[in-house]
């Protein structure tokens, strides 16, 4: 055995399906499967046969196919259950029955009726019955992290005379604290040395499945068993991606070689996560939509410096697109400079100066601004007119019984704050005979509008086109916002820029009517 070389036994198939709601057919497995290939696990626990007609054809059919891999296959310490995983596992090259039988006096007492040693007496018959019939046996402990240490070691002891030749110790139900797991290992590592390859199952119960696993690998286990994206029983299983980057990253504290291709973790987690319906939480560690994304824009110009500032792993290494700066309220000028001059845009400092502003106020109204809504900013189709006339406020009311009404205010610098209020056939219509009143615009005529999104979902900006005449002229304009109606008079008052600069103002100075 290798002892700086760690065995990752993935249990997705098996423990990651009796998740509720997790089931997966036959050709999903074979997709799972196909991934953790590809990741290049060293052992793959496809099902347990006895538990269903499926279960049995999942796991001889991976089995046949997975050719290079170990394939496992769960029973219990029944005549039964291992002669049917046997049977499941007859043409793989290389299976292993993994057997368990429960250890912890709640579980003697409680669930198997059994004193200590007609325990013992059943993990020699179960794990000898397994290796007549199969070179590969695992035996697990199951409730190990609470047995009596005392009967740990005898149980242990038995199941390795019996020919188990991988012992594995899980915290069933998420119970253990790192430090007393990490004492565990050390003391069975301490009580049978290198007679059997240790290996650690943590639930995550207490959220302390991965640091369990770390601390039972810095004390001598050399097997992990884990599923992709976490997924299991009650708060899932030790993760594997996090595992393995865990120890890829700091290989000082933990001296053994992983020997996977975590290019391929982003990857397998996508598959996972399609097959079972199950998301993945942007802030999960490794693989989650946020793991490598910053919005901060300290932290954003850290990385756009050197991205070791804020990253310890490097995103292509796990198999994610890479690192990505997001656009919301708390970036920084580096990073919105960055992706304008990335889009094509070339701006001067005053140009910025106000594009940067026009994007504060649009962060405050989205979540994530997308490269969409910069062009449109960058463009000038941006959040606040151009012009001398500029949108101070607006109020619209509609409704089944109301009729549609609106009020603006408009800042012009040689009139000041402008404020009007019109009735129309509906919010847009009441927006613009108000924009009219307000500017003295009162040959304005709306001749055609348009309206675009400029990104998806809920929050998308509107993109507004209008075309409006007035006396003998026709001009466009343009407006963006979240919200259409708002668009819309930003548009309106575009235009109504555009004639102002063809025609000087006719506004007397002074009072707000």
């Amino acid at each position: 055995m290798n002892h700086n070389r760690l065995i990752f036994f993935d249990t997705t198939l098996r423990d990651g399906e009796q998740a509720p709601g997790f089931g997966m057919s036959l050709d999903e497995k074979l997709q799972v499967a196909a991934a953790l290939v590809r990741l290049g696990v060293d052992v793959i626990e496809a099902g347990f046969p006895a538990a269903s007609p499926g279960d049995f054809e999942a796991v001889r059919t991976i089995a046949e196919r997975c050719a290079d891999t170990t394939i496992a296959g769960l029973a219990r310490c029944h005549e039964h259950d291992i002669a049917r995983t046997a049977e499941a596992l007859q043409n793989a090259s290389r299976g292993r029955i993994h057997v368990f039988l429960a250890t912890s006096p709640i579980h003697r007492e409680h669930k198997l009726g059994l004193d200590r040693e007609q325990v013992l007496a059943r993990i020699r018959a179960g794990v000898g019955r397994a290796r007549d019939l199969c070179d590969d046996v695992e035996f697990s402990a199951e409730d190990a992290s609470r047995t009596e240490p005392e009967f740990l070691v005898e149980a242990v002891s038995a199941a390795i005379e019996a020919g188990a030749t991988t012992i594995n110790i899980p915290d069933t139900v998420g119970f253990a604290l790192p430090a007393e797991f990490g004492r565990l290992f050390a003391m069975l590592r301490s009580e049978f040395g290198d007679a059997a390859t240790f290996s650690a199952h943590c639930h995550d119960d207490l959220g302390l499945a991965l640091a369990n696993s770390l601390a039972a690998v810095a004390n001598g286990a050399r097997q992990v068993e884990c599923t992709i994206n976490g997924i299991g029983e009650r708060a899932g299983n030790c993760a594997l991606e996090e595992i393995a980057m865990a120890i890829r990253t700091r290989p000082l504290e933990f001296p053994v070689a992983v020997e996977l291709d975590t290019t391929q973790l982003c990857s397998a987690s996508r598959i996972v996560s399609s097959i079972t319906g199950s998301t993945v939480q942007p802030n999960k560690a490794i693989v989650g939509a946020n793991a490598f994304a910053h919005e901060a824009g300290i932290h954003q110009h850290g990385v756009l410096a050197h991205s070791t500032t804020y990253e310890i792993m490097r995103p292509e290494d796990v198999g994610a697109a890479g690192s990505s700066l997001v656009l919301g309220k708390h970036s920084g000028r580096h990073a919105l400079r960055q992706r304008i001059e990335t889009l094509g845009f070339t701006l001067d400092e005053d140009a910025f100066d106000r594009l940067f502003t026009e994007f504060k106020l649009l962060a405050d109204r989205k979540k994530e601004l997308h490269d969409a809504d910069i062009e449109a900013l960058a463009l000038g189709r941006s959040i606040s007119a151009s012009g001398p006339w500029q949108l101070v406020s607006l109020q619209t009311t509609s409704g089944t019984n109301t009729r549609p009404t609106a009020s603006v205010e408009l800042m012009h610098p040689e009139s000041g704050v402008r404020a009007e209020a019109a009735i129309g056939d509906g919010p847009i219509d009441a927006a613009f005979r108000a924009i009219a009143r307000a500017t003295e615009m009162h040959e304005l005529r709306l001749t055609d509008y348009q309206v675009h999104s400029v990104t998806g979902g809920p929050d998308a900006q509107g993109r507004v086109t209008v075309d409006c005449a007035c006396e003998d002229r026709s001009l466009r304009g343009h407006g963006v916002s979240t919200d259409t109606v708002e668009a819309s008079a930003l548009a309106i008052l575009d235009t109504v820029n555009r004639f102002e600069t063809l025609q000087p103002s006719r506004l007397t100075n002074g009072a707000n009517r």
